[in-house]
């Protein structure tokens, strides 16, 4: 069965940094593509970033203005969003998800099938 897994949620000051993971069970990391959505008190669910399974072609929204990277690491099976210099507008529930007709793309405005329960990420001073 698919499962997905998120960890390293926190509560930082802004310009600090955090590693999320999203440890993946029942697939490969690698054939599908993957991708990090968040959400805020009050506001949708919005697409962070997505890695495709064919290339590793990664693609962010433009609201993070560079600051996160997603990675995988295929000996663990586990997703990854780098966030550095986090600012208060980034303080959500962040959530990784997969789907297994997504392979030579992603997405991040479509809808996945598989999703974890989310880690929360708070920026305060």
């Amino acid at each position: 069965q698919v499962q997905l897994v998120e960890s390293g949620g926190g509560s930082v000051k802004p310009g600090e940094s955090l590693r999320l993971s999203c440890r993946a069970s029942g697939f490969i990391l690698g054939h599908f593509s993957v991708g990090w959505f968040r959400q805020a008190p009050g506001k949708e669910r919005e697409g962070v970033s997505c890695i495709t399974g064919s290339n590793g072609n990664t693609y962010y929204a433009d609201s993070i203005k560079g600051r996160f990277n997603i990675s995988r690491d295929s000996a663990k099976n586990t997703l990854y969003l780098q966030m550095d210099r986090l600012q208060p507008e980034d303080t959500a529930v962040y959530y990784c998800a997969s789907d297994p007709f997504m392979y030579s793309g992603c997405s991040l405005t479509e809808e996945y099938d598989h999703w974890g329960q989310g880690t929360q990420v708070t920026v305060s001073s």
